[in-house]
């Protein structure tokens, strides 16, 4: 089996490990099944390799690749590639997400939301822990946690991102401004490519 084949056999395995997961709605108990699959698949440093989801380049700090959506938008696999310095502010996802690193770590930080969401605009969060995301390792969220990302690695990071939704479709994430306990909706961030592979 060649290279091509056998990632692209693993990721359609993958993705059915994500529904049968899903299957009645997710749970931590059952992301966790999805993230040490996601795990496992980031394990195959060679698939994501800068000759198909090349660097960012002309200064820019990221860049992200699709590598599988389903017809109607869901169960959605990316290919992050960022640079040191790019940070990503708190937010929510609104769908469950799984991070699994294949090169380099990235430092999570996830918040616990203290107030009771009844003014519109206003959000104090509580920083409840750091998580470092390195190969061997990832992340799950649910769809209402709210994490931020900073990239401290001198040499960059790949990591693989998995949504229940891509993140395209989801329009109403929340972003979070700590410093003025703020909140508003997020944008996608950078354009989403698709790779050569």
């Amino acid at each position: 089996m060649n290279q091509a084949v056998e990632k692209s056999t693993a990721i359609s395995h993958f993705i059915d490990t994500a529904k049968q997961a899903d299957a009645g709605g997710m749970t931590r108990q059952k992301l966790d099944v999805v993230l040490k699959a996601l795990i496992d698949l980031a394990a195959h440093k060679d698939w994501w390799s800068n000759d198909d989801y090349p660097e960012p380049v002309d200064g820019d700090l990221q860049s992200r690749y699709m590598v599988h959506e389903e017809p109607d938008n869901t169960y959605a696999l990316y290919l992050n590639v960022m640079r040191p310095g790019k940070a990503i502010v708190p937010h929510n996802h609104t769908t469950w997400a799984c991070i699994a690193a294949v090169r380099g770590t990235e430092t999570n930080y996830v918040y616990d939301r203290l107030d009771d969401k009844s003014k519109p605009g206003v959000a104090r969060l509580a920083l409840v822990k750091e998580q470092p995301v390195s190969p061997g390792g990832g992340i799950a969220l649910m769809a209402d946690d709210i994490h931020a990302v900073r990239i401290e690695d001198e040499s960059g990071i790949r990591h693989l991102h998995m949504y229940g939704v891509s993140l395209e479709m989801l329009t109403e994430r929340v972003a979070f401004d700590t410093e003025n306990n703020t909140c508003k909706l997020m944008s996608i961030g950078v354009k989403t490519k698709r790779s050569a592979a």
